[in-house]
């Protein structure tokens, strides 16, 4: 009976989820033309397996604002702190990235407390995780979130902006809130409320082959259109298209720091062989 039950137990088996390539990933942030310094930070690291599990791929863009030198400070400590926080949290991955910028926000909140010059920064920050098969995302501000899928790209993320309040409530169109001198105005971001406001998503993504995700902060986004990033993707490797991107900014008039990071997954898009696999990387110029 006991052979009889190990039998039926061994053919009933759900059959083996084949595991994910190895992502393959990019990073650029640049000055842009006319900024004296780089407010943006960003991160790609494989986060590993940790006393709750696989934390996988992570990969975060900020974009700090503020006063003197607050906006470069209220960036790199939300990249720093969300990585840190993100390794050792407990629950799933999207559980520990809210956490982890839960914390993000209040250290921030806390730095900005404990030194004058440092007040009213804050900064938005944009993060993905992808863990196997499946991705989580975590978002405040204008940083934005775009998947490459087959023939389109798809925006994941909601711009936290008073002129997409305004769309969301029919007050704007679109095209309207995209002319506004105002359009850059944040109403959310890291560090500047208790109350943190965070997008995540109910449920992980389901991740195929052949996607790509791109990550970037306004400086590239305000410049350079989806169509324009979708068709510098499938161009080449991730790496060729960061640099492509920013260039493309810079050459539009580069106003603000230009950053972008791009997580790929090998698959239909055809990630070339000589590009290495994605290993821990970090962008602060």
């Amino acid at each position: 009976m006991l052979w009889n039950f190990r039998f039926w137990n061994k053919r009933s088996k759900a059959p083996a989820v084949e595991p994910p390539p190895e992502p393959v990933s990019g990073l650029l942030s640049d000055v842009g033309c006319q900024r004296p310094r780089n407010e943006d930070a960003a991160r790609i690291v494989r986060a590993g397996v940790g006393r709750h599990g696989d934390r996988g791929l992570l990969v975060l863009v900020a974009d700090g604002m503020g006063g003197h030198e607050a906006g470069e400070v209220a960036s790199q400590a939300a990249v720093e702190l969300i990585e840190k926080e993100y390794r050792r949290s407990k629950g799933t991955p999207g559980e520990a990235l809210a956490g982890a910028f839960r914390v993000a926000n209040r250290r921030i909140l806390e730095l900005a407390a404990a030194n004058a010059s440092m007040g009213g920064m804050g900064t938005t920050c944009t993060a993905l995780a992808i863990v196997g098969w499946k991705a989580w995302a975590a978002h405040v501000g204008d940083s934005r979130l775009y998947l490459v899928r087959g023939a389109g790209i798809y925006q994941l993320s909601e711009d936290h902006t008073q002129c997409m309040q305004l769309v969301r409530k029919g007050i704007l169109s679109l095209e309207e809130a995209r002319r506004r001198e105002d359009r850059n105005v944040l109403v959310h971001a890291l560090g500047t409320r208790s109350e943190l406001v965070l997008m995540t998503w109910p449920a992980p993504m389901t991740v195929k082959a052949g996607d790509w995700f791109v990550l970037c902060s306004d400086g590239l986004h305000e410049l350079v259109n989806r169509e324009e990033i979708r068709a510098a993707v499938k161009d080449g490797a991730p790496q060729y298209a960061c640099n492509r991107l920013v260039q493309m900014a810079r050459d539009r008039g580069g106003y603000d720091n230009i950053t972008i990071a791009i997580a790929a997954i090998p698959g239909a898009l055809d990630v070339p062989a000589s590009v290495k696999v994605t290993r821990e990387c970090e962008a602060k110029v």
